[in-house]
């Protein structure tokens, strides 16, 4: 069985807006790594369509990209892709697949599928599967940035305190630091 990890850009004062954090070179060259260790990555079905509205293009050069973006883009091109909703049935982009049904039993047959683990990276999603307990690490790219607005991470709250171990902490250029926590038992 692999791992669920949940991986996310955000602010210091919790904000997970897409637009927020620092979209660089190097934030890139992280999140390319990320995808790398894993064997699928897992969304709800907003961050898929903001997904799938700007990166196939990139991926196929049809859109400007510096080199870190592109390889971002081919790399998540030809990653499997699994994606929660109960909206939303046709998932056109290449290597998408739908998990409908029972969320617990549908994320927990992907992570048993899935040995080199998946990647969430949906704010809204990722607290539902928490409450679920499917959560196994966390692996969050804290930017210097204080956004004074939402989203924010876990807006919708948690029954009760998750305790976590800190696995490692490295700090970017750029200022934001890759923080990997995993659920402590």
């Amino acid at each position: 069985m692999g791992l669920l990890t949940f991986s996310i850009n955000v602010t210091l004062d919790g904000c997970v807006d897409h637009q927020e954090g620092i979209a660089d070179d190097e934030t890139h060259a992280f999140f390319t790594g990320l995808m790398d260790e894993g064997g699928a990555m897992l969304w709800g079905r907003v961050t898929y369509e903001i997904m799938e509205g700007y990166w196939p293009a990139v991926a196929r050069g049809d859109e400007e990209a510096p080199p870190a973006m592109r390889e971002w883009a081919v790399k998540l091109e030809a990653k499997p892709k699994y994606v929660v909703s109960s909206t939303r049935k046709d998932f056109p982009w290449t290597n998408s697949h739908h998990i409908a049904g029972d969320l617990r039993t549908g994320v927990q047959k992907l992570k048993d599928a899935t040995p080199a683990g998946v990647l969430l990276g949906s704010g809204k999603l990722a607290t539902e599967l928490d409450r679920l307990g499917l959560i196994d690490e966390y692996k969050l790219l804290v930017h210097p940035r204080i956004a004074g607005h939402g989203p924010t991470l876990y807006e919708s709250g948690l029954p009760n305190t998750r305790r976590l171990k800190l696995i490692s902490t490295k700090p970017l250029r750029n200022g934001a630091v890759a923080m990997h926590y995993r659920r402590a038992l």
